[in-house]
């Protein structure tokens, strides 16, 4: 018995008591190489000494100070680092305790900056089908999980969704990469133009699409098309990098690689590590501007915002990864983890697609390679392959619903930033023996049922 109420409170889980580098121990002494990240998370690992000094530091010094009476120190050089590498005009971090907070303050942002520069018809948001940001009421009404939103339709605001930039299913074969971003940023336009342009407040977008379908890369030019369209009506452009920012693709921010700069980027997960809760939201100037020339202050605020040991892990965690230049280990790694994972894949008949960036990397199941049919949903593929591989002492990150919220199956990959040569080969043999293991299951269950 237990009195935590766990999100599946029927699941009996293991304890875990040690972190040990890219590994888990349970209170049996098993150990589970982490090949998530537990949720993009854990990007140094579990045991890093120099973060963990830093939040003691911290905690004898000041764990906390509320941000209606004081600034701190931390805070302070954390928003400088975080600006002094962001995509152009982001001048200003907003820090929150996770993902969904950072989501909510972009969206509230918005709304509060149409309104402090006299635009108040602008209160539509467009997101994209398929897509994730966050399980607080307004990220999930802009989210594009289906399941996730549907038993809480009837609470969550009017949003509106457009198509994914997703390439495997959605790239007609007679089309270029810049032909299909062409025709993507066209539908924005067009249903830009259907709310009003007037009436539209921002569009947003998961730079690198994570768990709804399996770390999605968007093909060359569509954030730049993308960019143009929102200009051209004034929309505002907020990325979200909560799974695939703060170095998960080889780049600090992963829209450096697509060349664009948004009106606000949400960060987490990789930002503090796991080491304390802790996500941001950076701003441009424009929209910091207009609210400090206006009102004087934004009309939003949690308790834990700031919190001076947050702050200072997730500092050690980025100059850990700066000086350290793990960087480069993860292109590095993200290249070996996607050669090995096509090389064993290459003609393997229900695996589709392997893709992604860096060591965010993710694979889809299929039930027939050359259709792209997936399986059934009620086999529940993804669900099979999580046990089959944390049995093998493996933590991976499957979905099912990857193709419209039911039908599809996937597993992402976000390996700590720390992983060698061998933990990739020994995450891509375990990953292989239990993808194996469970679609020979599947394959069976269907067979009894005919």
């Amino acid at each position: 018995m237990t009195n935590v109420f766990h999100r599946m409170p029927k699941a009996r889980l293991p304890v875990a008591v040690a972190g040990d580098g890219i590994e888990i121990i349970d209170s049996t002494g098993k150990r589970y190489i982490d090949a998530s990240g537990g949720a993009a998370v854990s990007c140094l690992g579990h045991s890093n000494q120099r973060v963990i000094d830093a939040i003691a530091r911290q905690a004898r010094q000041l764990p906390y100070a509320h941000t209606s009476f004081f600034t701190t120190g931390p805070a302070e050089q954390l928003a400088d680092h975080l600006v002094a590498a962001a995509p152009e005009g982001l001048g200003h971090v907003y820090f929150v305790s996770g993902g969904s907070e950072a989501v909510e303050a972009a969206l509230k942002l918005a709304r509060q900056y149409f309104v402090e520069t006299g635009q108040l018809e602008r209160r539509h948001f467009i997101a994209r089908r398929q897509s994730y940001h966050g399980n607080t009421l307004g990220a999930l009404a802009i989210g594009g999980n289906a399941w996730r939103r549907e038993p809480f339709l009837p609470l969550l605001i009017e949003a509106h969704h457009v198509n994914p930039c997703y390439a495997y299913r959605e790239q007609r074969a007679d089309e270029s990469d810049e032909q299909f971003a062409q025709r993507l940023a066209d539908e924005l336009e067009a249903k830009i133009l259907e709310l009003g342009p007037n009436t539209v407040a921002a569009f947003v977008a998961e730079t690198v699409v994570g768990a709804t379908l399996g770390a999605v890369p968007p093909v060359r030019e569509y954030f730049r098309k993308i960019r143009a369209v929102c200009d051209r009506y004034g929309v505002l452009l907020i990325l979200d990098e909560i799974m695939s920012g703060m170095g998960r693709t080889g780049y600090l921010y992963a829209c450096e690689e697509d060349g664009v700069a948004p009106d606000m980027l949400t960060i987490a997960k990789g930002l503090g590590a796991g080491y304390q809760p802790i996500g941001a939201t950076l701003v441009s100037n424009r929209i910091h501007d207009a609210i400090v020339g206006g009102s004087g202050f934004f009309q939003h605020g949690h308790t834990y915002i700031g919190h001076a040991t947050a702050c200072a892990a997730a500092l050690e965690v980025q100059r850990v990864i700066a000086e350290e230049q793990l960087l480069d280990n993860v292109k590095a790694r993200g290249e070996q983890l996607r050669a090995l994972l096509r090389e064993r894949y290459a003609e393997h008949p229900f695996v589709g697609d392997v893709r992604g960036r860096g060591l965010f990397v993710g694979a889809e199941l299929v039930k027939d390679r050359a259709t792209k049919t997936p399986f059934d949903p009620s086999l529940k593929l993804h669900a099979a392959i999580k046990r089959e591989a944390f049995a093998r002492g493996l933590m991976v990150y499957p979905m099912g619903g990857t193709v419209d919220g039911r039908l599809g199956d996937h597993v992402l990959l976000a390996p700590p930033f720390i992983c060698t040569e061998h933990d990739i080969a020994r995450i891509v043999e375990r990953l292989g023996d239990a993808i194996e293991s469970a679609i020979e299951s599947a394959l069976a269950a269907t067979a009894a049922a005919r």
